[in-house]
């Protein structure tokens, strides 16, 4: 089992304990986890044998797992020095989630780490700081979200349904939807929301600032396994997503180097040309958002498959042609 499911099971154990006044029993884990009953109890036992005030009571009926009362403000979690180290230098990449409840508590959570460190180790923490500096990438401000995404949370770890008024940016309108939010996904400074939308019958991705109103329903939902959804967000090139494309592109010996230095996409294949170039391959959930990214490369990238994104990127080149009038100079403003 990967360590990382393991990890993302127990951080959900914590979620629910924390949400519920009345605890939660095995069966009712079993069903916030999706997996078998046995797997919970082994992932109670590493809990409680990592520090965690976690105990079971069978007052009435059917035993009950609760987090000790006076946890809820304050989780023990055991951090070596280098750990803390690197979760306070780690508050600049995290700057793009300022004006959310997530910062306000990574601040307050960076505060206590900077006052568990000794005097010695922050002396040596202030004077590194001026070596190491992360610019913030570009970001939307969602300080007029908290509400939302707070909402979203609950509904996620509660699995309730929401309705939702959201507007559509390609077609400049509003509709109302019934959604069953699966996950919140932070991806290029924005916050997104993977959710079966039941007006479309299918899984969706909803950008957090254009829901204009949200409503939690009675209704629930069973979440699907966790796979299914890591499946659909690691498909796409991007967020949005379209019918599954496999696509090749050429790219010059010019930016060879630099498509070989990262991971573009999970399934990309990478083939080195006897001229230095590079062939790029890979299999994208549609091809909207692949093509920014081939015109970021301008003419050191050419589509070799399909037609159909070759053709649009032609049509993209030709209209940037007509706009810079083929070396004609701008037109005066005013």
């Amino acid at each position: 089992m990967a360590r990382g499911d393991q990890l993302a099971r127990q951080w959900t154990i914590i979620q629910s304990l924390l949400a519920s006044r009345t605890g939660k029993t095995i069966p009712q884990l079993v069903e916030v986890l999706g997996c078998h009953r046995r797997t919970v109890y082994r992932d109670l036992e590493a809990l409680q044998s990592a520090g965690f005030p976690l105990y079971s009571d069978q007052a009435e009926g059917p035993s009950r797992w609760y987090l000790i009362e006076s946890a809820r403000q304050s989780v023990p979690i055991p951090f070596s020095i280098t750990e803390l180290m690197a979760l306070y230098f780690s508050r600049d990449w995290l700057k793009v989630l300022e004006n959310t409840v997530f910062h306000e508590s990574l601040e307050s959570l960076f505060q206590k780490v900077k006052a568990t460190l000794p005097p010695e180790t922050n002396r040596y923490l202030e004077t590194f700081r001026h070596t190491v500096k992360v610019r913030t990438q570009p970001h939307k401000q969602y300080g007029a979200f908290r509400e939302t995404l707070d909402s979203i949370n609950q509904a996620i770890i509660d699995r309730t349904v929401l309705r939702i008024d959201y507007y559509t940016m390609s077609r400049k309108q509003r509709s109302q939807r019934r959604i069953a939010p699966y996950r919140l996904w932070f991806f290029d400074g924005a916050f997104y929301l993977v959710a079966y939308c039941y007006l479309r019958e299918d899984v969706r991705v909803f950008a957090v600032d254009r829901i204009r109103t949200l409503d939690t329903l009675s209704q629930t939902f069973r979440r699907p396994d966790e796979g299914v959804v890591d499946g659909f967000m690691e498909a796409s090139f991007g967020v949005f997503r379209g019918e599954n494309v496999q696509v090749t592109i050429r790219f010059s010996s010019q930016v060879a180097g630099y498509i070989h230095e990262k991971t573009w996409h999970p399934t990309q294949k990478l083939t080195r040309l006897k001229n230095g170039a590079v062939l790029f391959e890979a299999e994208v959930a549609g091809t909207e958002e692949i093509k920014h990214w081939i015109l970021q490369w301008g003419a050191q990238a050419e589509v070799l498959a399909p037609d159909t994104l070759r053709r649009e990127i032609q049509a993209e080149a030709m209209g940037l042609l007509k706009a810079y009038g083929a070396g004609e100079p701008p037109e005066k403003i005013g």
